[in-house]
């Protein structure tokens, strides 16, 4: 691997100089359209935004919410709903939709023979019901593992550690964190797999701190974490960026003979890539010798992160194909990215065209990323032709790519098109609200920007604030614009007035 490490070496020495590349922009829209054409066009957008209801709100119900309302009501409810019946409940013959309706309607007082359900030739226990709500979360029919978790709390079976860890691990994949987290505090008994589905449901919504609490109390209970445990708290540090915690995992990986753990090992170089230190990702990939396409995807989408496209690049063109690896679609993503950052457009769209040659499909990801390239560099109507010939229906990514890039370099009809595509998608989007209003406030129309912002306002919409993350002694802050909530804030604001002060001394 010595290559390797020669080419690890040349990764910081990085060149910023780029070729230019002419940026031809087709503007015979612009010239032929008169001023009230133009506002006609401008206005259209106007409609179709106003014409949409605000404040839609989520179909997403509160799940423990339908529990407690399930079994408030008649039980009946249940019963139409679509349930299916390849369900591996233990010895059960009439399938689980009679299983359902008989249990359900006569209620908790059958459960006998110490937690096992015995009726007409069927039966099922504890096992059972676990068996059945991990079949419901890896098919997604959430509802119906929802259905389950009632028939648990009617039969009593609700304190046995594998049913419960089973309901964590359901609600936390349905994205339904806080139910799981009350499913877990309510178990009188955990394994490792309720402890490490909790991890991971914290570590989803980048909840560092709470995934290291979990851990320390973990550690201190007769559950031992094992690979999976330390995976979810890498993916915990990997999302907020706390650094010197992953290194602390990291390190407690090794104490417990992890070392040679593949899913560990590229949780590590992913962690390292994402927190900024590319020399510590380099040097697990580097020594892993059993690596396979996620290594070598995490370490080019690292490089593509911090800019290094010629990094990115030696890798999938050089060394990759000496491992014998062979690229998927993620690694075109990853290269695609890398010449994004960089600029680089020649090498984008052969490396788009080169997918299809080696039999990858590119996906809309490939197509956002090579949109992003060329409106980057003001090839906007080339972008656009682009999008035109996607064989499948783009997506609000997409268009909201073209109308960033027509906003950079003043396009405004071709903007005001890909907001109009990008609204009739997400009616709702506050950024693009944002972005459509400043589009016409770069061209002087004041009054369309005005409206836009008032629709906004009506609608109860706001972009979500920017928010940063800092690290200091193994603590990570986090901080969002126009937050006063942080406790040192008055701290923070005098540092911040003692500099001013020394800077106008300067």
């Amino acid at each position: 691997m010595s290559c390797l490490r020669k080419h690890h070496c040349r990764a910081f020495s990085y060149i910023q100089s780029r070729s230019s590349y002419t940026r031809s922009l087709n503007r015979d829209l612009t010239k032929e359209a008169t001023e009230v054409e133009r506002r006609a066009r401008a206005l259209r957008v106007l409609d179709i935004i106003s014409s949409k209801s605000g404040g839609a709100s989520s179909n997403r119900q509160n799940h423990f919410g339908f529990v407690q309302e399930f079994l408030q009501t008649d039980s009946r409810r249940f019963i139409g709903s679509a349930i299916s019946d390849d369900f591996d409940l233990s010895r059960t013959k009439n399938g689980v939709s009679s299983v359902l309706k008989e249990v359900m309607l006569e209620g908790s007082s059958s459960f006998v023979n110490g937690g096992m359900q015995q009726r007409d030739g069927w039966s099922f226990d504890a096992y059972g019901l676990s068996s059945a709500v991990r079949s419901c979360g890896s098919s997604g029919d959430f509802r119906t593992g929802y259905g389950f978790h009632c028939l648990a709390i009617k039969g009593g079976f609700i304190s046995d550690v594998y049913v419960g860890s089973s309901l964590v691990v359901l609600y936390r994949d349905s994205g339904d964190v806080e139910s799981a987290h009350k499913v877990f505090e309510e178990m009188p008994e955990r394994n490792v797999v309720s402890w490490t589905a909790m991890v991971s449901g914290f570590a989803q919504e980048w909840r560092v701190d709470l995934c290291f609490k979990l851990y320390s109390k973990m550690r201190d209970s007769t559950s031992d974490p094992n690979d999976y445990t330390f995976t979810a708290l890498l993916s915990a540090c990997t999302g907020s960026g706390a650094l010197g915690q992953g290194r602390s995992v990291h390190c407690q990986t090794l104490r417990m003979g992890f070392k040679s753990y593949l899913h560990i090992s590229n949780a590590l170089i992913s962690m390292y890539c994402k927190c900024g230190d590319l020399k510590d990702a380099f040097r697990i990939f580097d020594l892993f010798s059993n690596k396979d396409v996620v290594s070598w995807n995490s370490m080019i989408a690292g490089y593509a992160q911090h800019g290094l496209a010629t990094q990115a690049i030696e890798l999938f063109e050089v060394m990759m194909p000496k491992s014998g690896t062979k690229p998927d679609a993620i690694t075109y993503l990853g290269v695609l990215s890398s010449c994004r950052h960089a600029g680089l457009v020649k090498e984008g769209r052969k490396f788009f065209n080169l997918m299809e040659e080696h039999g990858l499909k590119p996906e809309l990801n490939h197509y956002s990323c090579l949109v992003d390239l060329l409106g980057r560099f003001g090839l906007l109507q080339e972008a656009l032709k682009l999008i035109e010939d996607i064989p499948m229906e783009p997506n609000s990514v997409i268009w909201g790519s073209l109308l960033f890039s027509c906003r950079v370099h003043g396009d405004v009809w071709t903007g005001i098109r890909a907001a109009e595509e990008r609204l009739m998608l997400e009616p709702e989007c506050a950024a693009t609200h944002v972005q459509l209003a400043n589009l016409y406030a770069s061209v002087q129309y004041w009054k369309e920007a005005a409206t836009v912002r008032k629709m906004m306002k009506d609608k109860g919409l706001r972009t979500n604030p920017g928010c940063s993350w800092i690290e200091i002694n193994n603590n990570v802050f986090m901080f969002k614009a126009e937050d006063g909530s942080n406790c040192r804030m008055p701290d923070i604001a005098l540092v911040l007035h003692c500099l001013v002060d020394h800077m106008e001394f300067l």
